[in-house]
């Protein structure tokens, strides 16, 4: 019993997270909607490029075997009223009857029904290869389409500005990039083109209908008016239900993926029933909105087909009574029911459209808000000065969007060929310094300036300014790939030499040693086939492949011993003297190798001098060197 309370009390609050969590995301989708929007049938179009002639030759294929069906009921009403039955052709249209002439007249005909046949045949031949043409052209149009929207949206999300990054889920992204996509293709290859087709028999069909019989045809378009109303009444309750189900749909990917990246994490607290809680409440949500969906699809559906019911049946039951009348043939009624069925089946495709429509809509929206947000612009004629220069910080003020200031007046330089070390409880703006100083986040106007030898880096061209600065982050990322393949990202032509050397200062030389495939080992998903110490050591590696006068390295020793620390220090001291260092790091060993050392309280400036003279100095510095020294002298 206390188990299950227990369990019931931890699934309450993963509920009560969730719901938070959902309207979290319900006002940051009331905030997009205000946001100015690409033109949708603009963005189509461009994404057709490559695809038009597909699509083109498609409809084309469409129009050949509409017309091959509008043959054939034409063929059945002449066999069975003037072959068969005798009528005088009076009725038919002259090009009708000069055909009809031509092929030896009804009497011939009738002595010779497989001539009647084999044109039945031929007609079915061409319609064949009208739909066969159809659906060849249409895949080949809807995976140039695909291709097209997949390598221009990874192409725009490649350029998109880090910032943009940290407020999307990685799943609700790959999501959209991969679920919306397959949605859009859906309704543009099979119910934009099938539009066509579906016009064209329409047209077709009514054209022809009304040549054999004025009243009936009226009498059979009295439901479409009700038909087309009503679809349009549930567009906007499918449009609302599959928006929801798509972004719902997205919440779910995010926390799959997230779970998957982080289940050695999920594992070593124990929160599998925490996070399987969590999922289940999220997964039963979005069950219930296709629940709903079903719901209204269902009533949707089956108000068309009553309707489309009640039109054949006035079709068939006035039909009737105009052939006992004499105001319409058996052919004319055969070749009318016919077409009416031509009709029915567009007037309900033209609903059905209706419904795809608003759920494309829903993935284009979502597809369009990605290509709205603005890449990240590479001026071209930006600055590219020397970056082997002093670093100065004159009066830095910096928030996060939607939150408060995270530096306040931060004012510093760092010498050319200097080392800064920086100290700072969680949450002070350590990082955040290097992600300004690299342009990750771009400094506000009034938020003061960082300059390199003199020169704003605003001013300065973004692929000058961040290859000159090589960074290894706080959390070291690999991709799933090789180890060579990692180490050589920042610079693909590498020689060997350079890449032993750069493997050898960082300590990793050892460890590629160690492994049996050596620098071809191929490297699990975000590293995990490695050690927290190995990753950081092949991230340091990379990034000494750079060979940039700028280093920073944020945290990035945390998960090495000492004595490595104090090795690859040495290697850096001794291989590149002549860069600047920036060293974010909570470890006085470390620190205290640095030429000067800022410490950071809550985004503010607390000390900045020499390790030496800030040992001296009542503050951070001091305490946290004093319990370290304690503790080396404990473990001695």
């Amino acid at each position: 019993m206390v188990r299950a309370g227990s369990g019931s009390r931890r699934k309450s609050r993963a509920v009560s997270r969730e719901k938070g969590f959902q309207e979290m995301s319900e006002a940051n989708s009331k905030e997009t909607a205000k946001a100015p929007r690409t033109r949708r049938g603009g963005l189509i179009w461009h994404f057709l490029k490559g695809s038009r002639v597909f699509f083109l030759l498609c409809m084309l294929s469409a129009v050949l075997s509409a017309l091959a069906d509008m043959v054939t009921p034409q063929i059945i009403r002449v066999a069975v009223d003037q072959v068969i039955g005798g009528a005088g052709t009076e009725s038919l249209s002259p090009q009708v009857r000069d055909l009809l002439a031509s092929a030896g007249g009804a009497a011939y005909l009738k002595q010779n029904l497989w001539i009647l046949a084999l044109a039945v045949m031929a007609v079915a031949v061409v319609k064949a290869a009208g739909q066969y043409g159809f659906r060849v052209f249409n895949a080949r149009g809807g995976e140039t389409l695909v291709k097209n929207m997949r390598d221009t949206l990874y192409n725009h999300i490649e350029r998109l500005p880090f910032q943009w990054h940290m407020q999307h889920h990685t799943g609700d992204i790959i999501q959209r990039c991969t679920s919306d996509i397959e949605t859009t293709r859906n309704f543009i290859s099979e119910q934009m083109t099938g539009l066509i087709r579906i016009l064209i028999l329409l047209a077709l069909s009514l054209v022809f209908m009304l040549g054999m019989n004025v009243p009936l045809t009226l009498i059979a378009m009295i439901p479409v008016p009700a038909i087309i109303g009503y679809s349009i009444h549930f567009h906007h309750q499918i449009w609302k239900g599959f928006q929801e189900c798509d972004e719902n749909e997205g919440k779910l990917s995010a926390m799959v993926q997230e779970n998957l990246t982080g289940v050695r994490v999920v594992r070593a607290f124990g929160r599998e029933r925490y996070e399987r809680d969590r999922f289940d409440v999220q997964n039963e949500y979005y069950t219930s909105l296709w629940v709903k969906m079903g719901r209204i699809m269902s009533r949707f559906w089956s108000t068309n087909d009553v309707l489309s019911g009640i039109q054949v049946m006035l079709v068939v039951v006035f039909g009737v009574v105009f052939c006992l009348r004499d105001q319409m043939t058996s052919g004319e009624y055969i070749a009318f029911l016919s077409y009416n069925g031509m009709l029915v089946w567009p007037i309900r495709q033209l609903g059905r459209m209706i419904s795809e429509m608003s759920k494309a809509g829903v993935s284009m929206e979502r597809i369009g808000e990605i290509m709205d947000a603005e890449e990240e612009k590479d001026d071209p004629a930006g600055l590219t000065p020397p970056l082997d220069r002093e670093i100065r910080f004159d009066h830095v003020t910096f928030g996060y969007e939607g939150a408060g200031e995270m530096l306040h007046d931060i004012s510093l330089t760092v010498p050319a060929g200097s080392t800064l070390g920086i100290l700072g409880g969680t949450g002070s703006g350590k990082s955040t310094m290097m992600y300004l100083l690299d342009r990750l986040y771009d400094l506000p106007e009034d938020g003061g300036k960082i300059t390199i030898g003199g020169v704003d880096i605003r001013k300065m061209r973004l692929s000058h300014l961040r290859g000159g600065i090589g960074i290894v982050l706080q959390e070291p990322f690999l991709f799933s790939r090789t180890l060579r393949e990692n180490l050589m990202i920042a610079s693909p032509t590498m020689s060997e030499e350079d890449l032993t050397d750069a493997s050898r200062t960082a300590c990793l030389e050892e460890t590629i040693a160690g492994f049996t495939r050596g620098y071809e080992t191929f490297v699990g998903e975000r590293g995990v086939t490695l050690s927290g110490g190995q990753k950081q050591r092949a991230a340091i590696a990379r990034m000494l492949t750079q060979k940039a006068p700028i280093m920073i390295f944020d945290d990035s020793l945390s998960a090495v011993d000492t004595e490595t620390d104090a090795k690859i220090r040495a290697a850096l001291e001794k291989k590149f003297g002549q860069a600047t260092i920036i060293l974010i790091s909570h470890r006085m060993t470390t620190l205290s190798r640095a030429d000067q050392v800022l410490v950071l309280d809550h985004g503010r400036v607390a000390q900045l001098g020499t390790p030496e003279e800030l040992k001296e100095q009542p503050g951070l510095f001091r305490e946290i060197d004093r319990i370290q020294s304690l503790s080396r002298e404990e473990v001695a």
